[in-house]
């Protein structure tokens, strides 16, 4: 499986985000993205702010909510 460079960096939320989810590859910058925790998705929107993390320029998202897996 071909791993991506990181583009984006996930910031705020529960801290039970593992740090190795925070910085992660997204496919497009501008649309919100969610990540699955345990039975639950984190969502984090986009910012118009970047960072350089590990000299890599990263686009920075905001934490906005949390949604339940449906049963």
């Amino acid at each position: 499986m071909l791993q991506l460079e990181p583009n984006v960096l996930l910031r705020g939320g529960p801290a039970e985000v593992p740090d190795q989810k925070r910085t992660c590859y997204v496919g497009d910058v501008e649309q919100p993205v969610k990540v699955s925790l345990g039975n639950a998705y984190e969502h984090f929107v986009p910012t118009r702010e970047t960072v350089e993390h590990e000299g890599v320029m990263l686009t920075v998202f905001e934490w906005s909510r949390r949604t339940y897996v449906a049963e």
